[in-house]
């Protein structure tokens, strides 16, 4: 049972999560305040509420709602989305769409009997596996696969 526990925690992905916790938590206490540094004051100069507006509440009836720490808490969520998306999913996207190869075309796939055992053999083969004889490979076979068409 423990072993079962060991080999969950120590898998690679598990770490990977973790860590990648950890800085999602750092970096959203950045982002947390860069905008309370500065995104909300400016908010709050713009709206007439001078300085932060994370401070702006209503009561009705002895019920205080602070509605202005929402909003900070929105505002910091929608920087912190932000961010994320334009600095790390986009570029992400365009590194891997870089390096994305071309899809393989299955050789193995297109097969044919051996002209002298008629054992199934892959279609770009020049020898038998079975016989040893050699053989003429299959033009179109080549051509799929990329391969240069043999005399």
């Amino acid at each position: 049972m423990l072993n079962g526990f060991k080999d969950f925690i120590l898998r690679g992905n598990v770490i990977s999560m973790a860590i990648g916790l950890a800085v999602g938590a750092a970096f959203t206490a950045v982002v947390t305040g860069f905008s309370t540094a500065f995104i909300t004051p400016l908010i709050g100069l713009a709206t007439g509420s001078v300085g932060d507006f994370s401070s702006a509440e209503f009561s009705v009836e002895g019920a205080i709602f602070p509605y202005g720490k929402f909003l900070a808490a929105a505002i910091a969520f929608l920087i912190t989305a932000a961010v994320l998306y334009f600095c790390v999913v986009v570029p992400m996207a365009k590194v891997q769409n870089r390096f994305a190869k071309a899809e393989k075309v299955d050789i193995k796939a297109a097969t044919r009997d051996c002209p002298r055992c008629y054992t199934e053999i892959p279609a770009i083969a020049s020898r038998c596996a079975h016989c040893t004889s050699e053989i003429k490979p299959d033009p179109e076979a080549l051509a799929v696969a990329g391969l240069p068409a043999q005399r």
